[in-house]
């Protein structure tokens, strides 16, 4: 069934906010802060703009198809998506809430306010926090978890290995 209901900037956005990050499957892709811009004329034409994680992203096509897509079937008569790589995006626009969504879901989110952050290609001597158990005895197992924007660590105190999504 297609929506009729004009589309204005707020609903594109909350349209947008329904569609998950193929990774990371509790995550929307307006929480996870790839989408920068959303703009519809007159005649229900809507660009999106959207950032990539990091260059190469292999999400990207996905991202764009599930836009086109979901914002085709909500009245929208054409979908333009650009793809913008400045400001470059970081991890420091995830939220809290989104960071949260990320350890309930057993990935621990980026570390942030450190003096010494975890890179996207980390010599394995940081401490991440288990997302299970919440302690820092963990080690770095591999530099490259199911994406490339992850690696894989071992907790030692819980026996469990976990995803960390990497910052950058």
């Amino acid at each position: 069934m297609v929506n009729t209901e004009p589309l204005s900037e707020y609903k594109i956005m909350e349209l947008l906010a329904q569609i998950p990050d193929p990774d990371i499957p509790v995550v929307s892709i307006v929480e996870l802060g790839i989408v920068r811009d959303v703009q519809v004329d007159d005649a229900s034409k809507v660009t999106v703009t959207i950032t990539p994680t990091y260059s190469g992203c292999p999400a990207m096509s996905v991202f764009k198809e599930d836009i086109r897509e979901t914002l085709l079937k909500n009245g929208a008569k054409e979908v333009d998506i650009k793809i913008s790589f400045t400001p470059a995006w970081t991890t420091d626009w995830l939220s809290e809430s989104t960071r949260y969504k990320m350890r309930k879901h057993g990935i621990a989110p980026p570390e942030t306010n450190s003096s010494d952050p975890v890179a996207l290609f980390s010599s394995g001597k940081q401490k991440i926090k288990c997302p299970h158990c919440s302690k820092t005895d963990t080690n770095l197992t591999s530099q490259f978890g199911s994406t490339p924007c992850k690696a894989i660590w071992f907790c030692n105190s819980c026996n469990q290995p976990f995803e960390y999504f990497k910052c950058y």
